[in-house]
């Protein structure tokens, strides 16, 4: 690779491998991986822990003065290759992969105050470049100048099968109806909430993966990069 950096936004639907390609294409690219997601599941599960959901609601008011108690950092953990996210110095990556957190991270990333904490965070993390981050509002809201932002989907049959599969392989106990009941009601909150809804960019590229490996969309996200990195007016 050259010496030039740029941002790659990744968005798009649920379980459709965002994490994975964003991954894989940061370690090949030697730049920054930034899970924004994992920054909602880790306040949703503080906001489980903390009494702040209700009847399967959070508790709006109550979870927004909660937040500047709460502190979302990334540890580097050699042996999975990856980082973990840490909630108030607490490593907590499988915690906030539990069903439970799945169910209720939607309404919890929703929320306009929430929304606005974690865009703040990512900003920053961002601010020399050389970074992959994947989310849902990453190329429209977080990063609207991203020189590369991809639009990631599959079809939600395929998206719930794969979140199975990866659940069970984990030892999580889940059924099939769940995951694929827990994939539409995310598509509908995500696309139809007030603040920051999942929408692809007007200048993002769109990869439907339902039919691809993780090896073939890696090296399609690289011919990608490739392409923005060696214009000329670059």
């Amino acid at each position: 690779m050259t010496g030039k950096k740029i941002i790659v936004a990744v968005d798009g639907h649920s379980s459709c491998g965002k994490s994975t390609l964003s991954q894989q294409l940061a370690a090949k690219l030697g730049y920054t991986y930034i899970d924004s997601g994992a920054m909602y599941r880790a306040v949703t599960l503080y906001a489980l822990k903390n009494g702040l959901i209700l009847s399967g609601k959070p508790d709006k008011n109550k979870l927004i003065a909660h937040l500047p108690s709460i502190s979302i950092t990334f540890r580097y953990n050699p042996a999975e290759q990856k980082s973990d996210t840490l909630l108030n110095g607490e490593n907590v990556e499988k915690a906030i992969r539990e069903p439970i957190v799945s169910n209720h991270v939607s309404p919890v990333a929703a929320i306009k105050e929430v929304r606005n904490a974690m865009v703040k965070i990512q900003q920053k993390l961002g601010r020399n470049k050389g970074i992959v981050m994947d989310g849902r509002d990453i190329g429209t809201v977080v990063y609207p100048h991203a020189e590369l932002k991809i639009f990631m989907t599959a079809s939600p049959d395929i998206r719930a099968r794969r979140r199975y599969d990866e659940l069970k392989n984990k030892g999580i106990e889940v059924t099939y109806d769940e995951i694929r009941q827990n994939v539409e009601q995310r598509d509908h909150i995500d696309q139809n909430r007030e603040t920051s809804p999942l929408k692809k960019a007007d200048d993002a590229v769109v990869l439907d993966n339902s039919h691809m490996t993780p090896d073939e969309q890696l090296q399609w996200a690289i011919k990608k990069v490739n392409e923005i990195i060696t214009k000329d007016d670059y």
